[in-house]
């Protein structure tokens, strides 16, 4: 008698739920002035990594309109085929000027862009250094790379330097990974003194500033440009959060993008970017160029619930742990209640729950303040991390 193949998955959603790991979209329709309508309620929005507010900008919908009126709504095939045209070329260009580096390479999302190119720098000759909290894209890169993965203690500079002293001659070459801004926890990685450490041991060093562009650098290059970090490094980042757009990058010297156009499979079998995100994308970029005053008022929006929590707060994202993962969702639940989006984070997207607030240059001083008395209110705040 034949057994139902995938009876297996009622079982485990069993166990998802019973683990309240169980997750469902929301559908979301945003407003003006960071608020968001979530089961027909208006709130403000502290959930989204739209960080400089570009996403509703009239001048990035005013690109995707122009694009696609000229080039459609698709490329219609890989960059390699006849999927690439003067807009990718034009989005690559600037990045580069944009990044300081000799290219840049664009992806249809960051999470491609990583993937492929850690599998296409090493192999199962090569090691990787991966920082423990780095970005799940990270982490399954270097899974599917096949290379030796060693994951060293969190922004840890002495571990990271033992373990290369240690294993980094055993190997033809070696790639270290991090995030620039860490994605749940809000801290910043000491990139200056990782790339040191990749000079010492000839290894190569991969930096995701997906959450960094835009709220760090000069122009908001990131991290990598406020820490005045020499090259050679390898420059990923995303179009989607700060930037308003869809996609992500890799930026770096001339070879390595050379290579990667022709080792990437990420890129090399995947539809090329479609023309309204490219050129939403290159008029964010100009506005970051042009418009210091968005990176600015981010951090006067940082500053202010600083004041407010009495907390250190490093970057646009501010995590608070409340407890088990049954206590953070009830203080969502509850400061949903009060008008304010602020998600419950949990396993396995995390190892502990935490609240995550995400700040942005279009957030007002009121509504931050109305957030800041609420937290306090609920008593959460000692728990920050």
């Amino acid at each position: 008698m034949s057994v139902n193949a995938y009876s297996w998955l009622s079982d485990s959603l069993v166990v998802i739920k019973r683990a309240n790991w169980y997750r469902q979209p929301r559908t979301v329709t945003p407003l003006a002035n960071s608020q968001v309508i979530v089961d027909g309620q208006t709130l403000v929005n502290f959930a989204s990594n739209n960080y400089l507010g570009l996403a509703n900008d009239p001048r990035l919908k005013a690109s995707a309109i122009a694009a696609i009126e000229q080039y459609g709504t698709g490329t219609g095939s890989s960059r390699l085929v006849v999927g690439s045209n003067e807009l990718h070329q034009q989005l690559e260009a600037k990045i580069a000027q944009w990044k300081g580096t000799d290219s840049a390479l664009v992806f249809s999302s960051g999470y491609l862009a990583n993937v492929g190119v850690i599998a296409s720098l090493v192999t199962s000759q090569d090691i990787i250094f991966s920082d423990k909290l780095n970005h799940s894209c990270l982490v399954n890169g270097a899974k599917l790379s096949s290379a030796k993965v060693i994951a060293y203690k969190h922004c840890n500079l002495q571990d990271l330097d033992n373990l290369l002293n240690q294993y980094r001659s055993q190997y033809r070459r070696a790639l270290i990974l991090t995030d620039s801004v860490f994605s749940m926890d809000g801290d910043i990685a000491p990139i200056a003194e990782i790339k040191k450490l990749a000079d010492h041991y000839s290894a190569m060093l991969l930096v995701d500033e997906a959450h960094g562009v835009g709220a760090f650098g000069r122009q908001g290059a990131g991290v990598i440009s406020q820490q005045n970090v020499p090259q050679p490094i390898i420059h990923m980042g995303t179009l989607s959060k700060a930037l308003g757009s869809l996609g992500g990058y890799i930026a770096g010297e001339r070879n390595l993008i050379d290579f990667l156009r022709n080792r990437c499979a990420t890129w090399i079998y995947t539809t090329g970017l479609s023309p309204a995100d490219t050129a939403s994308a290159l008029t964010a970029i100009d506005i970051l160029q042009t418009e210091p005053e968005r990176q600015a008022k981010l951090w006067s929006n940082c500053q202010i619930l600083q004041e407010i929590l009495q907390i250190p707060i490093h970057s646009p994202i501010v995590p608070i742990t409340v407890g088990d993962i049954q206590q953070t969702i009830a203080i969502a639940e509850q400061l949903q209640k009060r008008g304010f989006l602020v998600p419950a984070i949990r396993p396995p997207t995390v190892p502990t729950p935490r609240l995550r607030i995400s700040l942005m240059a279009d957030h007002t001083e009121a509504q931050i303040k109305e957030l800041g008395a609420e937290l306090l209110n609920l008593r959460v705040v000692n728990g920050t991390k």
